[in-house]
């Protein structure tokens, strides 16, 4: 199967919840359409961000179906897959490609003592009953399970259609997985983008952060692309702070990344699906300043 040409900000798209609990479809919507005039090069939905595991299976494919529905083939969309089950993994991938998915990325069953065999056999599984390239995301930092570079590649040379990687780690960690694999994955960090440029510089062909800021990671990812290095490292440093701020836990980016994501879309009240990190006075002063050159998300 070609591999079609994925890159760029792939922002993570927030799961927003109405006053009633229930997933809001227009404020969805509202999301979806900011970050493609903010100029993102694609959309991620399901994953940690979109409080995966806090949405029932059917809610997790109507964000899927929502997304692609908005989307409407303007810019690719990456459906990340947490069921914990090979079949259901199967059927997950299987209905966001009817959808018009361009790919999938898989996260691992949680099952901590699952050794790299186990997850070689899981993985691989799906990817070959797949329509569409599937990453596998590898954060043990955030999820607790993961596999070696030397797993990740042994799963790629029995199941070739596993070939992108969501590897969330630090630049000195995606360089050594770059150099380990040889190409034989599609490489992107999250973390949010606190490693944007390095990432990059370390073979990354994109990276996966918050909604909140797509619009300069995007601009970053562009200069840099085109060679202006001296005028990407300047907009990073700007926005670092922030960015620093916001990645502390995934509790943290979804308490705090997400109201800012809110207040540039103009979404409103950020109604939080329990148990959540409630925003502190103090941490929205530390996000007030170092947000408050940030205006609203075009739309």
């Amino acid at each position: 199967m070609p591999l079609p040409v994925i890159h760029g900000i792939y922002p993570m798209l927030y799961a927003l919840f109405g006053a009633d609990g229930r997933l809001d479809r227009g404020m969805h919507a509202a999301q979806v359409e900011a970050c493609i005039a903010a100029g993102v090069h694609g959309l991620a939905v399901g994953g940690l961000a979109s409080e995966c595991n806090k949405l029932t299976v059917e809610e997790r494919h109507d964000l899927a179906r929502w997304t692609l529905e908005v989307a409407a083939g303007r810019v690719p969309v990456s459906v990340t897959v947490s069921d914990n089950t090979v079949g259901g993994q199967i059927d997950t991938v299987k209905r966001a490609a009817g959808a018009g998915a361009q790919w999938a990325v898989l996260q691992p069953p949680p099952v901590k003592s699952a050794s790299e065999a186990a997850l070689i056999e899981f993985f691989g599984a799906v990817a070959d009953a797949s329509p569409i390239p599937i990453g596998i995301q590898n954060a043990p930092e955030y999820i607790g399970i993961g596999l070696s570079n030397a797993g990740l590649i042994e799963l790629n040379r029995r199941h070739p259609n596993a070939s992108i990687l969501k590897a969330e780690g630090a630049a000195l960690t995606i360089g050594r997985l770059a150099e380990d694999a040889g190409g034989a994955f599609t490489l992107f960090n999250g973390r949010n983008g606190i490693e944007l440029l390095d990432s990059l510089r370390s073979g990354c062909a994109g990276l996966i952060p918050g909604v909140e800021t797509c619009d300069v990671q995007s601009r970053i990812y562009e200069l840099h692309r085109a060679g202006k290095d001296d005028a990407a490292d300047a907009a990073f440093k700007e926005v670092l702070p922030l960015l620093h701020f916001l990645m502390s836990t995934i509790d943290h980016l979804m308490c705090y990344g997400k109201r800012l994501a809110a207040r540039r879309i103009d979404l409103g009240e950020v109604h939080d699906r329990g148990p959540a990190q409630a925003p502190h006075p103090v941490g929205m002063r530390v996000l007030d300043h170092w947000s408050k050159g940030l205006g609203r998300l075009p739309s």
